[in-house]
Order: C-alpha cells, then structure tokens, then sequence
C-alpha cells in the first residue's frame, strides 16, 4: 500500500481572521480523509489556538511576526530546516508574506516540496496597505515568482481574473476553489446559547456587521447607514471584531448620537448565534476575496445586504439574485437596502446553491488540483 502524501499548510499565528478559519476548514476536511497534515506557524497563538482539527500535526516556529520585511524574513531559516527534515510533498502558503517566505525556503533548500498559493485578497487591498510588506514586494515579487509556482488558487472567480491580467499570465491558469465554509457543525454552534440581552428582545430588529476593524471592511459606511435606518424604524446594530479603527468607530457611533443602539462587542469565537438570530446581516467592505462571513449567514438563512466590492459578493449573491447589492461607499443605498429587507422584501437562497461552497466540496477540489487522488 502506497504510504499517503504528507501535506503542510503555513500561516503566520492563529489569531481571529478568515483566513485562519479557512485554513483550519481546509485542515479538518483534509484530516477526515486521513491525511497526514501539519500546520506551521511562525507563531502558535491567537484566538484559534484550541480549533486545531485533531490528527494535525502544529509545527511552531515561535516566531512573532510583524509586517516588516526583516520581520519575515526570520522565517525562512526554520522553514528551510523543516522542509530538509521533513520533506512534505505539498506546502500550502495562505497568505503573501508565507507565500513569499515559501518560495525563498525551497530555493535555498533545494526542496522538492510542491509550493500551492492560494490568494484571498484582492490586489487593490494589498497596494492600499501602507508601510508594510506588500507595498514593499508586491510588484517584483508576484510577477517574478508566481508564474514559477506549482499551483496558483484564487478563492473567487474575480479574483483570479484580477491577478491573471496583473500577472499576464493567460486565462485559466490561475485555478478558482471557494472557500471552505457551509457544513454540518456551523449549524450545530449556530444553536448555541446566546449571551446577549439585545437578542432576547424579538421586536427590534437587529443588523450585524463581522469583520476586523479595519479600513478595508469600511464600518463608517455601515454606522452611517444605521443611523439612517433608525431614522425610519427602530432597530439596533451589532459589530462583531477586533481592530486598531475601534475608537475611531465609537467616536463615529457617539457623534451620531445613537450609541444606546449600536454595540461593538469584539472578537467572538463562535459568530453564528449571533448571524441566526440577527434580521439583517450587511457586508460594508471596499473589497474582499470572497468574504467568508456572506456565505455563512446565508447557509444559516439570513438575509444579507453587501456591497458590491472586488471580488466575490457578486459571485457569492449570484449578481444579486439571493440578497441584495449596493455600491461601495454608498451609505445611502446600503440604508434602502436594510429597510427593504426589514419591511420583508427578502430573498431565499436555493440550498444547492450553496453547495459548492461546502467543505467536501473544498476538500475535493484541493485535493485534485494537488494531484491526490487516492487517500483512502
């Protein structure tokens, strides 16, 4: 009997992102299969720490990582290291700075490892984040060493369009996998009891917003909207995430004058009571890959509100068909949006629609574009 293709993934920590839960779905899909798997991480800690699928292997390079080049760079030594001892056939890089890191360590190690970079950020995201390194790298580095990579994945259709054209590389060579994301156990924690005084109180509708509190996911848009839908209906709103833009948000939600009815609760590990039992779930975001969070409030049967960002809610929304889509930046589309689906304009979402999104989904087509077909 064939021995079984040991696969690693690397991401930086284990802190509260959606690229960390992805790859954590990927990992536990990958496990039921029997898999050998690692995770490496510069630094085993965050807010994840305990949701490490069992059988994974944790391979901590306790290394803290900031977003500076010199930064980063301590990772490839370990790396090296870990690719020479250990020898995994395939390395799954989730984000620019491992890819980046990845590339380098097989050279310099002379690894035969298969290097597969999946890409969740649009580029305009990446140019807009100052002082740190993508603005750095970028240009050089993504058209120097992508073309020369195993596998390129895009978690969205837009996506890998928008890198092909940036790349030049031709149409299709860039491969498309959506994220990991309906599947049994979201609906088992979606049951669990919610402590949250707001959510008690069935005659207010409640609007949730989830996200890091940064630029990009665009919160103002969000509370400006609020406030003008509580204007015309009483309502309240909920943000879920951590991030250096909060105080910047309470001031907003202050000056509005509306802070009896905004609360912005912070990281929460388990979200999905809170998408169950909200009215309306709205995505704000100047521009995403595919936003995770849209797919579960959807499988959970909330109606959703998002813009119409690169890339992914189009994608995700069938260009409107199963919520609603408004313009980025626009606080007063996003309001009229809101209130239509609080006056019962909703839209159902087809649950073979969201099968392509499911994690056996996922799990197949990683495993296919990685040339492993036999694993049982």
């Amino acid at each position: 009997m064939n021995k079984l293709p040991r696969i690693a993934f690397i991401i930086p920590d284990l802190d509260g992102g959606g690229l960390q839960r992805v790859a954590l779905n990927l990992l536990q899909g990958l496990a039921m299969k029997g898999i050998p798997l690692d995770l490496v991480v510069a630094k085993a800690e965050g807010q994840f720490l305990d949701d490490i699928p069992a059988g994974v292997r944790v391979i901590d390079f306790d290394i803290p990582i900031q977003p500076r080049l010199s930064s980063c760079l301590r990772v490839i030594s370990p790396l090296i290291g870990y690719l020479r001892e250990e020898k995994p056939e395939v390395l799954v890089c989730h984000l620019f700075t491992c890819n980046v890191v990845a590339a380098f360590a097989k050279i310099i190690s002379l690894s035969s490892v298969k290097l597969a970079f999946v890409e969740h950020i649009s580029l305009s995201d990446k140019q807009n984040r100052r002082n740190q390194l993508q603005e750095e790298l970028l240009p050089l580095a993504m058209r120097c060493i992508y073309p020369k990579i195993d596998r390129i994945i895009a978690v969205s259709k837009g996506l890998a369009r928008e890198l092909e054209s940036y790349l030049h590389l031709q149409p299709g060579w860039i491969k498309t996998i959506y994220n990991p994301v309906w599947n049994p156990h979201l609906l088992i924690e979606a049951e669990s009891n919610l402590d949250h005084p707001w959510f008690g109180e069935k005659e207010v509708p409640i609007i949730l917003g989830v996200g890091r509190l940064v630029q990009q996911k665009d919160f103002p848009t969000l509370i400006q909207a609020f406030a003008k839908v509580r204007q015309r209906q009483p309502s309240r709103l909920v943000i879920l995430g951590d991030g250096g833009e909060r105080n910047y948000l309470m001031k907003m939600v202050d000056d509005l004058g509306i802070e009896d009815d905004v609360d912005l609760v912070g990281f929460v590990n388990n979200p999905y009571p809170y998408m169950a039992q909200s009215s309306v779930f709205v995505l704000s975001s100047i521009c995403e890959g595919l936003p995770t969070v849209l797919i579960e409030a959807m499988a959970l049967g909330t109606s959703v509100v998002s813009t119409n960002c690169p890339s992914g809610p189009a994608e995700i929304l069938d260009n409107g068909k199963y919520g609603e889509l408004v313009a980025v930046g626009d606080s007063e589309a996003m309001a009229e949006a809101i209130l239509r689906v609080l006056t019962g304009n909703t839209k159902s979402v087809d649950s073979d629609w969201l099968q392509q999104f499911t994690l056996e989904a996922a799990t197949e087509n990683y495993l296919n574009i990685m040339g492993i077909t036999k694993y049982e």
